[in-house]
């Protein structure tokens, strides 16, 4: 082969790997994801909340559009809840799809998830597909968010 398409295969290889890293070994890591979006589902923010490390950073799509800190995720969830008022946004559930990427390096992971969000705006049925981005940090065998991104396609 030559050396162009030896290259191609080198950068597609990590699509090629990466769902084999979503097997038994990176269920610690992906708990506490699931933990976040099932605490949102059930409108439950401390639980929601108790996911994140210290520190935490959050980028979504509305304004100021990027959060961080201790209490990230209450400021965020505060700026939503007035978006949401504002734009008439109700019923809100999130459902992810199986993760793309998941890396563990150590203490440290990366995780890529597509994700659908359903809501009503104004009365009228909403879906948006996007995909979260997660760095995770871990300690003593426990894993918290360290930062989210939510990217709509």
């Amino acid at each position: 082969m030559g050396g162009r398409l030896w290259a191609a295969l080198l950068l597609c290889l990590p699509v090629f790997v990466a769902p084999a890293f979503a097997g038994a070994e990176t269920k610690p890591v992906l708990a506490p994801i699931h933990r976040f979006i099932d605490s949102m589902n059930k409108g439950d923010a401390n639980a929601a909340a108790a996911t994140f490390a210290p520190d935490a950073n959050i980028i979504d799509e509305f304004a100021p559009y990027h959060w961080q800190g201790d209490d990230a995720f209450a400021k965020w969830g505060a700026d939503f809840a007035a978006m949401s008022k504002a734009g008439g946004v109700s019923d809100m559930r999130l459902t992810l799809g199986r993760p793309r990427h998941v890396n563990v390096s150590g203490d440290h992971a990366y995780v890529v998830v597509p994700t659908l969000i359903t809501f009503k705006q104004r009365g009228k049925a909403v879906r948006e597909h996007g995909t979260f981005t997660f760095a995770l940090s871990g300690a003593a065998g426990v894993w918290r968010l360290a930062a989210w991104a939510w990217t709509t396609k």
